[in-house]
């Protein structure tokens, strides 16, 4: 057979075309076959290490890595509340008030200051807090009134307005009308007399004046006790003032006699706020 296969290709050579022997079939895998080649003993390891090759060459995969979880720092806590201060624009009315009854105070009590103003009444019920005793504040200021008020005006007032429903709700209403320029906005609330409704009560969320002093002593003895023995005297009308110092507000109820436990008169006063101790060293306590 290679002779022949040597002669067609010389021959192929000699006319110019080269002739390549067909490659020789494959060989053709039957079941039969398949199953005879796995029955040698030859067979089985390589296709046994072939087929565990794969499992021997993959790496194990990593465990997966954890989530670091961390608790976000508590937010800082807010910063303490300060208290806000009310801001006034008096008008020309208020002005002249203020600076009448500033006046009234200072001639009563033979002192002057130069200040204007609201400011000017401060310094004026500053400077006879920090010099006179309890009695004579009450005094000067009961004077300051009675310069204030003509007499004759009060005693026409104290005939014409006996004590009746009508005269307390009438002195309610004027004071939430003409007095706001001393202690604030203010408003008319009823109350209960003698078992029915009246509108006797004023009540003043946030009194100018002890906010401005920040001090209980000037509040009951330059304010509260002094008006309520005024109102009543020169008007005919009891009257109670009753100051809340946790808020500052403060209720003034006409027809009713002040108690003689009054607590007001045994509140301290604000040790850290009060303008009579840090500018004048005045033991205001009461």
């Amino acid at each position: 057979m290679e002779i022949t296969t040597s002669s067609s290709m010389l021959l192929a050579h000699a006319h110019g075309v080269l002739h390549l022997p067909a490659p020789s079939p494959a060989p053709y895998l039957t079941r039969r076959s398949y199953c005879a080649s796995r029955k040698k003993p030859g067979l089985r390891p390589t296709v046994r290490a072939v087929m565990a090759r794969p499992h021997q060459d993959v790496a194990a995969a990593p465990p997966p890595a954890r989530k670091m979880v961390t608790t976000a720092p508590p937010p800082p806590p807010p910063p303490p509340a300060t208290a806000v201060t009310t801001t006034y624009h008096d008008n020309w009315f208020d002005k002249l008030a203020i600076g009448y009854l500033s006046r009234n105070l200072q001639e009563a009590s033979g002192m002057r200051n130069g200040k204007d103003g609201y400011e000017g009444l401060i310094e004026a019920a500053l400077t006879i807090s920090g010099l006179l005793r309890v009695d004579q504040q009450w005094q000067t200021v009961a004077t300051a009134l009675e310069r204030a008020f003509p007499s004759y005006i009060l005693t026409m007032i104290k005939v014409m307005m006996p004590p009746s429903r009508f005269s307390r709700e009438y002195f309610a209403a004027f004071t939430t009308i003409f007095f706001p320029w001393l202690v604030g906005p203010c408003e008319v609330r009823e109350s209960d007399v003698d078992g029915r409704k009246e509108k006797n009560v004023v009540y003043v969320p946030k009194c100018r004046f002890l906010e401005s002093t920040n001090c209980v002593g000037m509040c009951t003895n330059l304010c509260k006790i002094p008006c309520q023995k005024f109102i009543q005297g020169s008007l005919g009308t009891a009257v109670y003032m009753s100051p809340n110092f946790e808020d500052m507000s403060c209720e003034m109820i006409f027809g009713q006699q002040p108690p003689e436990d009054d607590p007001a008169l045994k509140q301290p006063c604000f040790r850290t706020k009060c303008i009579a101790k840090q500018n004048r060293q005045v033991n205001c306590s009461i």
